[in-house]
């Protein structure tokens, strides 16, 4: 398929919302204190010249004596510099004795990243190499999502009741053509049967809350609760981010690695594998380790492995061992640029897998795991700062063929955090038309799968105590529904189940937003993984109560 890659207008900075620090264009232009600057100077003027003009005579020392010695001492509090100041001072105060002049206060101070002077930062200037992670992959345990998230009480008042009972969605799936979840619910349908060898995969793609693996650790438990643990899914070699994390199995890897993303900076060829990053040994040494989890009631056993790469004529070797035993020594060196994957099985059980570069020049995208047994597996595909149409960074035949070997029954989109960062200044028709050329694009290379967007959260700015959705939200969720029906994907309205306009601030009250006024708090996540498994199953009850039996 033709690439989509829009030259016609710049684009805006990408910064993902889930960094909390204030851009550097947020920042006051000026210093608040200069207002204070302009009396003090009129202070320090000229005096005033003698009255009588200029045939008055001037002074002379002894006059200058008499009259210190018969006028009064001079108040300089009376002075008109100090009445300015005064009248000044007034008029600042003022607004803080009257409630309803609060917008008028100069020394309130401005919300954390809110500057007096708000300029458009300047477009960046795409980057094309790597970056280095010096960081460690560890297992983080401080970000695991307990497998039962208690609502704080004050949000359990805020639901629905027949929400809280695991009962009815507050917003169905959206499909006006009523087919486009019909191959995923074929797949779910095989798999409660438990036919033998079915699986129903899904691809999730979204921004920072799926790569911290938030709302899709809900969905991925509760799907596999009801259908089976058929697997974790795919993960990255490394943590290309630091806040980038996966439920339910056990990461690491050691720093080495060299990484080119989809926010950049980007690859020359634009392979990337499934998940938005290519990853390259610097040298011998770097390591990659995935395992089953040790712990909880998901993610205990594997029996089947598969390490997706890349041979290239720069290629190094890497070593693959399984439970701490050499199971295969590959050579990634070859002529042309040509993804691989090579897929390791083992009894099922708990299992370790490990890839160890022998020297520089490995390129792998990542690891993915599954198991022999029906059930449901979750790729958790979280970009930090992506947009959705970052995605057509990549080779759009490298893209297709890195779909067509996860064979998805379903392909899930959750976008518009970073792109209400943007704002307008990334056009919104453009928006539009480069989401529909990424979705087209994925139609086109899984024509048997479904594919489902989840609309944007609602999103606030604060002023004083007053919480304002951001007007660009809800402009975004009307593009999501139009397009995913021109394309034939479902929609799911997060914007209308969260309460439309003005619900951040809502959630952020009673624990369910983020501080950042963009994400879900873990409670937040929570309900809403919780809400999309109801509209899935309940559509998906909709669908076995109509459709003819197999």
């Amino acid at each position: 398929m033709t690439s989509t890659r829009s030259t016609s207008a710049p684009e805006p900075p990408a910064p993902d919302a889930s960094v909390h620090e204030a851009p550097a264009h947020d920042r006051p232009a000026h210093d608040p204190s200069d207002h204070d600057a302009a009396p003090a100077r009129e202070a320090r003027g000229h005096a005033p010249s003698p009255p009588g003009g200029s045939d008055v005579p001037p002074a002379g020392p002894a006059d200058d004596a008499r009259a210190a010695a018969t006028s009064p001492p001079r108040n300089g509090l009376a002075s008109p510099a100090a009445l300015a100041l005064a009248t000044l001072a007034l008029l600042v105060l003022v607004p803080y004795a009257h409630p309803g002049l609060w917008r008028l206060r100069l020394l309130t101070p401005l919300p954390e990243g809110k500057g007096l002077v708000v300029v458009p930062a300047p477009a960046p200037t795409a980057s094309v190499g790597e970056t280095t992670l010096a960081m460690e992959t560890t297992e983080q345990t401080e970000l695991r999502q307990p497998e039962e998230v208690a609502l704080p009480a004050a949000a359990v008042e805020l639901m629905p009741a027949a929400v809280a009972l695991e009962g009815k969605p507050p917003r169905p799936i959206e499909d006006p053509s009523g087919e486009a979840m019909t191959p995923f619910f074929r797949a779910l349908a095989a798999v409660e049967r438990k036919a033998p060898g079915s699986i129903a995969r899904i691809t999730y793609f979204g921004d920072s809350i799926v790569a911290s693996d938030f709302v899709t650790a809900t969905l991925r438990r509760k799907l596999q609760k009801r259908f089976g643990d058929a697997g974790h899914g795919f993960m990255l070699m490394a943590n290309a981010w630091p806040g980038y994390f996966h439920n339910d199995v056990v990461r690491l890897a050691g720093p080495g690695w060299q990484v080119s993303r989809v926010v950049g900076p980007f690859a020359k060829d634009g392979l990337y594998g499934l998940g938005g990053v290519s990853f390259r040994s610097q040298g011998a040494g770097v390591f990659s380790r995935f395992a089953t989890a040790e712990t909880g009631t998901y993610g205990r056993a594997v029996s089947r492995f598969a390490v997706d790469y890349l041979k290239h004529p720069e290629g190094g070797r890497m070593e693959v061992k399984i439970d701490g035993e050499t199971r295969e020594m590959i050579d990634t060196r070859a002529d042309q640029a040509a993804s691989a994957i090579a897929t390791y099985e083992v009894p099922d059980g708990p299992h370790a897998l490990e890839v160890r570069a022998h020297g520089p020049g490995v390129r792998a995208f990542g690891v993915w795991m599954e198991r022999d047994t029906p059930g449901v597996v979750l790729d958790a595909i979280g970009i930090q700062g992506c947009r959705i149409r970052f995605l057509d960074k990549s080779d759009d035949a490298h893209f297709a063929e890195q779909l067509r070997a996860r064979s998805p029954s379903l392909t899930v989109f959750q976008y518009g955090m970073n792109e209400s960062e943007d704002g307008e200044l990334f056009p919104l028709d453009q928006v539009e038309s480069t989401m529909k050329a990424v979705l087209d694009q994925v139609r086109a290379a899984l024509p048997g799968s479904s594919c489902l967007l989840v609309g944007p959260m609602d999103r606030a700015d604060k002023k004083g105590e007053v919480y304002r959705s951001r007007p660009v939200i809800p402009k975004l969720a009307a593009i999501q529904r139009r397009v995913a029906a021109q394309v034939g994907c479902g929609y799911f309205d997060t914007f209308g189940a969260m309460g439309g306009s003005g619900s951040m601030g809502i959630w952020v009250q009673r624990g369910l937003g983020g501080a950042d006024l963009a994400h879900p708090s873990g409670a937040g996540a929570e309900v809403i993984g919780r809400w999309l498994y109801l509209a899935l199953m309940e559509a998906y009850e909709g669908w076995k109560a109509s459709a003819p039996r197999p």
